[in-house]
């Protein structure tokens, strides 16, 4: 079975208030040509993306905006230190199946329970990449965080990358396990922080790009297209001052060695939201005094200790 051919161009943004199919607002991905080349590549190949880069740099809500734009269902897998490879695949509920057993063996359960209980199917309970393998659409898949996993995770997910298969043992087809093979290969993002390196054998099946954080200019565009600030209101003052403050600030840090963790987009959209509030003159002034709700932007004490004693030494 042949797949059309998609083709993803960053260009397609939703409106805003926009919401997906689960009442999750929307927001725009303004991603660099790079960036969307390489998506376009595991798209065609049909290789695993894995992206890595620092913490708030856009990693996660690529693979959301490409969904968007090429109308694709979409999946998540969230992984925790506890997330085994199967969790994406499949979960099955042993412990429900032997409760239905035991009320059956005592007679407690209707006959149309008792002939559901014999069907170990509906024990199954499918996970993102179980799901994505039988949709009949190509689906997204964004498996997020993975060096959150143990270390044998991604080796774990080997075959189901590469063959595009895997097997239920529960279930039994003439004896042997049930074999589920993907319908259409799913378009899987894979995000890493670098918090512990990916096997070879795991970087070898996978394309990868490193996303870099926003230029100063870059990050005007994109404050601009989440809060909807057109160039010519006065709040466009407040968004190049503020962005201007962020970029000296974050600049700093990086020059002094950066005691806690690096500002990012997030934390700058919500600083500008912030500022938003009060009338254009007032939060120009107040840019121009001591770091303003410096706790949306600095996350450690240290951090505050070190940039708000240098705010006070220069008035």
């Amino acid at each position: 079975m042949t797949t059309p051919s998609l083709i993803y161009t960053g260009k397609v943004q939703p409106q805003p208030g926009e919401q997906d199919a689960t009442g999750q607002l929307l927001y725009p991905y303004l991603p660099e040509p790079d960036l969307v080349e390489v998506v376009n590549l595991a798209i065609y190949l049909g290789r695993p993306l894995l992206l890595k880069g620092e913490p708030g740099c856009g990693k996660t809500q690529l693979a959301h905006s490409v969904a968007y734009e090429l109308k694709l269902p979409y999946e998540t897998w969230y992984i925790k230190s506890t997330s085994r490879a199967r969790d994406g695949l499949y979960t099955y509920d042993a412990v429900g199946r032997l409760r239905d057993a035991q009320l059956a063996a005592a007679a407690r359960l209707t006959a149309e329970e008792l002939q559901r209980s014999n069907d170990p199917a509906i024990y199954v309970r499918w996970g993102p990449l179980g799901r994505a393998f039988q949709n009949p659409q190509r689906t997204i898949v964004l498996i997020d965080e993975i060096d959150k996993a143990d270390i044998d995770f991604p080796n774990d997910l080997l075959l189901e990358l590469d063959e595009q298969r895997f097997f239920v043992e529960e279930l039994e087809v003439a004896g042997a396990a049930k074999e589920i093979r993907a319908i259409f290969p799913p378009i899987v993002f894979i995000t890493s922080n670098d918090e512990k390196d990916l096997p070879d054998a795991f970087l070898r099946r996978c394309l990868f790009h490193y996303v870099k954080f926003p230029q100063q200019n870059r990050l005007v565009e994109i404050v601009q297209a989440h809060l909807a600030i057109s160039p010519q209101e006065p709040s466009s003052q407040v968004l190049e001052a503020a962005v201007q403050r962020f970029w000296d600030l974050r600049t700093e840090m990086q020059e002094q060695g950066e005691i806690g963790k690096k500002i990012s987009t997030s934390e700058l959209i919500d600083w500008v939201r912030i500022l938003n509030q009060h009338s254009t003159d007032e939060a120009l002034a107040k840019l121009e005094g001591k770091l303003p709700y410096a706790g949306v932007l600095l996350k450690s004490w240290d951090d505050h200790i070190r940039y708000l004693k240098q705010d006070d030494s220069h008035e």
